[in-house]
């Protein structure tokens, strides 16, 4: 009951996850230490974007922490932690234009975005009552039609995070295509950029195969249960 098959897999897919979030700490702060030749720091990129785009009316913000950077859809702000929005660095750049990148993919309707908003009211009730119900139907076998309703409300989760993948993926190529043609960074630097990028997708990419593996478990439970 306590050891299943698969947990193999999700500690393996876990190890990945502290790996994937040491990468992007650790190349976040490497290129945080080669400055940009365009001297822009975060805050200028973002600004300068956002502007070519049309967007005038979405402020950038800066917001305490560090990697705490994200696009607001409901308040439709970009906000930058400070390290972002200060400083001139490869780093810096590179994160604060994927924040604009994502506020470029809400101005022209990006259909996974578009999808990615409208399951988060259901996403977020599933995300609260699908651990219980799971933990119910494990520990109580004769409730197994609760691990079944927490598979359902899992699945919903677990079909965000693999929602999030294409939007975060896209949001770094708008970036990047971006950069280069305007001219914040010189195709020298487009590789410092692409391993900044490419490291923080990583987290995801691992966090959506803990959430897959994890759902494959418990549905593998509440199937030999059915078949018992």
């Amino acid at each position: 009951m306590f050891f299943h098959p698969m947990d193999i897999l999700i500690l393996i897919a876990f190890g990945l996850s502290l790996w994937a979030s040491f990468r992007v700490k650790g190349t976040f702060n490497k290129w945080s230490e080669v400055p940009v030749a365009s001297g822009m720091t975060g805050y200028e990129a973002a600004r300068r974007m956002l502007d070519a785009n049309g967007l005038y009316d979405v402020p950038v913000e800066p917001v305490q922490g560090r990697l705490t950077d994200h696009y607001d859809p409901v308040q439709r702000v970009v906000r930058l932690s400070e390290p972002v929005y200060y400083e001139s660095s490869i780093s810096a750049v590179s994160v604060a234009c994927h924040e604009v990148g994502h506020a470029i993919q809400h101005k022209v309707h990006y259909p996974m975005l578009v999808l990615r908003h409208n399951m988060f009211p259901v996403v977020n009730f599933a995300s609260g009552v699908a651990p219980l119900m799971i933990l119910a139907g494990l520990f109580f076998q004769q409730f197994n039609f609760l691990l079944g309703l927490g598979i359902i409300f899992f699945s919903a989760a677990v079909a965000f995070q693999v929602v999030t993948l294409p939007v975060e993926f896209n949001a770094s190529s708008r970036a990047r295509e971006l950069m280069v043609a305007e001219g914040y960074i010189s195709n020298e630097e487009e590789r410092g950029v692409a391993k900044v990028l490419n490291a923080a997708a990583l987290t995801y990419v691992a966090a959506a195969l803990i959430s897959i593996l994890e759902l494959l478990k418990y549905v593998m439970i509440f199937n030999n249960r059915n078949n018992d």
